[in-house]
């Protein structure tokens, strides 16, 4: 029996699930096809995707095969996705639209976040610190995303990556107002203040990462990537060994409870199930309040691709740092 996956109201009275799989990384189209089709067996019905992942066509063909199938319908599953920082100024937002619903095969989609706040130049190499910045004001970009809106093809719209400032400026200017923000969220960056800034604005939240994105270390092996494990955490390891869990599940269920969404990537199948076995057991308050008091702090995704845009999201991050990573969550 699949279990009945918890939602959050968004502001267009749609529900958010709290609960689905990530696909940042999965680029392998079988894998990818292989851990879809177990997913949306074993009852996950949010799919997060992005224009950068590459794999938005993947995802299009297992969702049409399972609703051709009737297997599901449209309705029953969430999809979102994501507008590419080299895609902000609006007439290239609007050629970026109408691919991705393409490629999705999809009529709409259901969440549709700008992916970062940093507008970026194309760069046939891909994400580098040598890619050239764009002058494009996000209200301008936004405007697109309405207009997508008030056709239907975009049933709702948010932010990814902003911080405070860029959210609420937006937030003010915009017609339609942002429903969601997807960020970097877990126990060592558990983004409180964000996190009620959110609420006042009557936003959800997603984490992205909500198990440290152990994936991100084999991605690029050589970056100088900021390092830390919460699935290694002393206190997430003693709390998998007191409730019988593992500690990737303690993580997820932590944020359940917080009422963020969660979108842990997996194309391993019996991960895959594993992740989604969180719904047959509640951390205790006192459990709960010691997650959230752990001190470590660390930002695993620093964004210093975008070093030297006007829009660079990050105060604390450190900018004379040495690095060619690539970081697109």
């Amino acid at each position: 029996m699949t279990p009945s996956i918890p939602a959050i109201a968004l502001n267009t009275g749609a529900r958010l699930p709290l609960f689905g799989l990530g696909t940042w990384q999965a680029m392998n189209a079988d894998e990818l096809k292989v851990a879809l089709r177990v997913a949306l067996d074993a009852g996950y019905r949010l799919i997060d995707t992005a224009a950068i992942y590459q794999n938005e066509h993947v995802i299009g063909e297992i969702l049409e095969e399972y609703f051709n199938a009737g297997k599901l319908k449209r309705e029953d599953v969430f999809v979102t996705t994501k507008l590419p920082f080299y895609a902000m100024r609006p007439e290239d937002a609007e050629e970026s639209i109408k691919k991705q619903l393409a490629a999705l095969r999809l009529s709409y989609i259901d969440l549709y976040l700008v992916h970062c706040p940093c507008a970026m130049k194309p760069n046939p190499a891909g994400i580098s610190n040598n890619m050239e910045h764009q002058d494009v004001e996000h209200i301008d970009t936004w405007r697109v995303l309405e207009k997508y809106y008030k056709s239907g093809q975009l049933k709702a719209l948010g932010l990814s990556n902003f911080n405070a400032k860029q959210i609420q400026a937006l937030y003010d200017k915009a017609e339609i107002k942002p429903t969601n923000l997807q960020v970097e969220l877990h126990i060592y960056w558990p983004q409180f203040e964000l996190h009620e800034l959110c609420d006042k604005l009557k936003m959800t939240v997603t984490a992205y990462a909500p198990i440290g994105s152990p994936g991100r270390l084999t991605f690029r092996p050589d970056d100088d990537w900021p390092i830390g494990s919460p699935m290694e955490d002393p206190l997430v390891v003693e709390l998998a060994k007191k409730y019988g869990k593992t500690p990737a599940q303690i993580l997820i269920r932590h944020l359940l409870q917080r009422r963020i969404s969660v979108i842990p990537k997996s194309t391993n199948p019996d991960r895959v199930k594993q992740n989604i076995d969180i719904f047959d057991f509640e951390l205790s308050t006192e459990d709960q309040q010691k997650l959230l008091s752990v001190k470590t702090r660390v930002r695993l995704f620093e964004f210093r691709f975008c070093a030297g845009n006007k829009h660079f999201p990050f105060e604390d991050v450190d900018l004379t740092k040495k690095s060619d990573e690539k970081e697109s969550m």
